[in-house]
């Protein structure tokens, strides 16, 4: 399917809204303090709090060039704000007050007349009438002034260059040098009403374009776009035509509410489990969605931010280190033989389950990822207190999963494995007893990691048996590592040892397709993601999914839809459509083919010329006319023509010129062509002719080899373990090893249309002799 990662608009359609638009504030600040902001109308928006300490500060932020939404939505850069006015109703409560010292202020960064970077505070109070927590707000920016005292100030704002402004927002008893707990935690909010901006540049203009729907489903998290309103995001996910469905996940470090621990830490707290600034969030967006004709799924892991995990929560290898992702902070995998650990898995579900049926939606909870965690070392973290209790503690602790394992450290893996089974069922079982048989339980799995190849013992451990179908309504499966690493002969071999260990139907499977962490990699990765869910749409796969949305807006990727969707009702779909026939007359020695090529020829002043090839494969024409020798075989030709209607659809053409990979008709050998150096990797490889000598020859993709006549060798061996794939790909059961020289043989057709839509025949001519002329063209296929 066609996807574009778009940069930029370029002439797509726009519209214009309100600067300072409710929908685009966001919100930000330091754990293990909580915010959230929502809409709350056109014209307003509320922010929740938890403060925990002295010195906690959030800040409401609007930035004047958008990085957060898609390119094609955003709203254009402007970072003159002169003779423009912000105006709005502020309430507010457990927060400063705006009179108080450090009372909410807004603090505007940017660059003075001189070009100098400059940032100004200013005192909103200043600036209000009314109430200290009840106050109407005027702004010009044209007559700002910073400090405390506006009467006796002299640093005016410079309003015409300007980056960010944000409101910052702090505790009763804020104390910036003091890092302190307060005395208990505080819970603010602030409302912000009767938004509207007034002047010479109220208004922005902002990408408005709607791209229809395509099929695939959006993959997002709350720990990306916690900041950000639900409005926002939704308004991507329809802009860039994602429908049906999404698939939510609340996160590690910011869903659940934190209570003082152990020396100068704060823990995850139980049983309130969500804090309320994630609670206001996710009820915006649940409602929100549901509004849009969105069904919700919301997911949750086996894992906490680190710093908030307590300590006889996390998963410790033989040598009690603790399970710790690679993510900066990292997060922590909870052990699931402690109590306390699984009580807060199973609470959380729960929790989840209530905001969707409290929303009127359909109950869909995702258990995503659990397993138990083998440390960069290979070691298995298993062995924390309570779970170590389950061994035998006879049985040698395991250290290193690549090692061969004994029957007994088997054991012990499958004890834990069994563990991880009865923790998944019984989340399962309480969602289906609180909201009855119809609510969804899906189960999603990492496959690089459940079946590492250097761990064979890993689905020992981390594949139970209660897993099988049909414990759970739908078993959704990822593998961007294997996926963005090449590694296709893995992810093939990943579907097919899932699919024997699971049992799982293709309709009751979906799949994951991503992600980029990295904007570098974006050109490198986007194809591959794109092409993945291509391949699960062509296994059967019913349900797609692309992760993650802060990842397609950051790099622009626009999916786009298989075809316009207003068709004629006698047009083809397919826009390549394509018979698997072949022509069916002989062409003999008197046809026609003409290799063909493009090239930019410019003359210089001097009368040299540059060249500049613009194919890198010659583009065949044939004449297949003068092999028409009976008006039997005329009747032939026309009623073939007709069913491919004219040029609409292309067909296999036996070129009698060149149609093996040994020279141009020879018998063709295993040794004949080389089509790729293996990587260890690398599983799908493409079949190729090359023309000429050296080390730059003419490389011709084959599409359309016949089937029985493949041989394939590795660094000179004969291989069976392939099957090949339309387009001419050449798939093996495990990749060749690193270095391994890869050779096929074949014979081949070559894919062809018509070039016309008509054919020109007439009876005398052909009587008399006269061949018609019956060109064709060939296809350039997708591969």
């Amino acid at each position: 399917m066609a996807f574009w990662l778009a940069r930029s608009r370029d002439g797509q359609q726009t519209d214009f809204i309100q600067r300072f638009d409710p929908r685009f504030w966001t919100v930000d600040f330091p754990r293990p303090m909580m915010a959230s902001v929502v809409t709350t109308g056109p014209d307003s928006l509320r922010m929740d709090f938890e403060f925990h300490h002295r010195d906690a500060l959030a800040g409401l932020i609007w930035w004047s060039e958008d990085t957060l939404d898609h390119p094609l939505l955003a709203y254009d850069t402007d970072r003159d704000y002169s003779r423009t006015t912000l105006s709005f109703r502020w309430r507010s409560g457990g927060v400063l007050p705006l009179d108080a010292v450090n009372g909410p202020t807004l603090t505007i960064e940017g660059r003075d007349a001189a070009g100098n970077a400059r940032t100004w505070y200013v005192r909103m109070w200043n600036y209000a009438t009314g109430s200290p927590q009840d106050a109407q707000i005027v702004l010009p920016f044209s007559d700002l002034f910073g400090g405390w005292d506006i009467g006796s100030s002299t640093d005016q704002v410079y309003p015409n260059d300007i980056d960010r402004m944000f409101i910052s927002l702090a505790p009763p008893l804020y104390d910036s040098t003091d890092e302190s707990l307060l005395p208990a935690r505080v819970d603010g909010w602030v409302e912000m009403s009767e938004i509207n901006c007034d002047g010479d540049r109220a208004l922005l203009e902002i990408g408005d374009v709607m791209v229809p729907p395509h099929g695939v489903r959006m993959a997002t998290a709350y720990d990306d776009s916690y900041n950000q309103t639900p409005e926002r995001l939704l308004r991507n996910l329809r802009g860039l035509g994602y429908r049906d469905e999404i698939l939510h996940y609340v996160g590690m470090s910011h869903y659940y509410r934190v209570v003082p621990g152990p020396g100068d830490t704060m823990v995850a707290d139980d049983p309130a489990v969500l804090a309320e600034p994630a609670l206001a969030w996710h009820r915006d967006m649940l409602a929100k969605a549901k509004a849009q004709g969105y069904d919700f799924i919301l997911s949750f892991s086996f894992e906490l931010l680190a710093q908030n995990c307590p300590k006889d929560w996390t998963q410790r290898a033989h040598d009690a280190s603790p399970a710790l992702t690679g993510w900066d902070p990292p997060s922590s995998l909870l052990a699931l033989g402690n109590s306390e650990a699984v009580t807060h898995l199973r609470q959380l579900a729960l929790k989840l389950a209530q905001l969707q049926a409290a929303a009127g939606l359909p109950v869909k909870i995702q258990i995503g990822e659990p397993w138990w965690w083998v440390k960069g070392s290979y070691a298995p973290c298993i062995y924390d207190a309570a779970t170590a209790a389950l061994f035998d503690p006879a049985v040698p602790r395991i250290t290193d999963m690549r090692q061969t394992l004994s029957s007994a450290q088997i054991g012990v893996l499958n004890t834990a494995r069994d563990l991880m089974g009865s923790v998944t069922r019984s989340i399962k079982q309480d969602i289906k007893n609180a909201h009855g048989s119809t609510a969804e339980v899906l189960l999603l799995a990492f496959t690089p990691t459940l079946l590492d190849p250097q761990m064979p013992a890993m689905t020992e451990l981390n594949i139970p048996l209660e897993w099988q179908h049909p414990e759970f309504d739908r078993l959704q499966l990822e593998d961007y590592d294997w996926l963005t690493g090449g590694a296709e002969a893995l992810r093939r071999q990943g579907y097919q040892t899932m699919d024997a260990l699971l049992q799982y139907p293709l309709d009751q499977q979906d799949y994951m397709s991503g992600f980029v962490l990295n904007a570098e990699d974006a050109d490198a990765f986007w194809p591959l993601i794109d092409a993945g869910l291509e391949e699960a749409k062509e296994r059967g796969v019913p349900r797609l999914y692309v992760w993650a949305l802060p990842q397609v807006c950051r790099d622009g990727y626009t999916r786009l839809p298989d075809s316009p969707p207003d068709i004629g009702e006698y047009e083809d779909d397919d826009m390549q459509a394509f018979d698997d026939v072949l022509y069916p007359l002989a062409l003999g020695r008197d046809a026609g083919v003409s290799p063909e090529f493009s090239t930019s020829i410019v003359l210089t002043a001097s009368g040299h010329e540059r060249r500049n090839s613009l194919w890198s494969d010659a583009r065949l024409r044939y004449d297949v006319g003068p092999g028409i020798r009976s008006e039997s075989e005329l009747g032939v030709l026309l009623e073939f023509f007709r069913a491919r209607r004219g040029a609409a659809r292309g067909f296999r053409l036996a070129d009698p010129f060149d149609f093996s990979s040994n020279g141009l008709t020879g018998s063709p050998s295993m040794f004949d062509q080389r089509i790729g150096v293996g990587d260890g990797l690398a599983g799908v490889f493409q079949l190729t002719k090359s023309y000429g000598e050296g080390a730059e020859p003419q490389v011709r993709p084959i599409s359309r080899p016949r089937p029985g006549t493949i041989t394939i060798s590795v660094d000179g061996a004969p291989e069976t373990g392939w099957t090949l794939e339309p387009g001419g790909k050449i798939v093996f059961t495990h990749a060749p090893p690193a270095g391994a020289v890869i050779r096929a043989g074949f014979l081949f057709d070559v894919p062809v249309r018509f070039a016309e839509d008509r054919l020109d025949i007439t009876g005398a001519a052909f009587a008399a002799g006269e061949a018609p002329s019956v060109p064709l063209v060939e296809i350039r296929e997708e591969l």
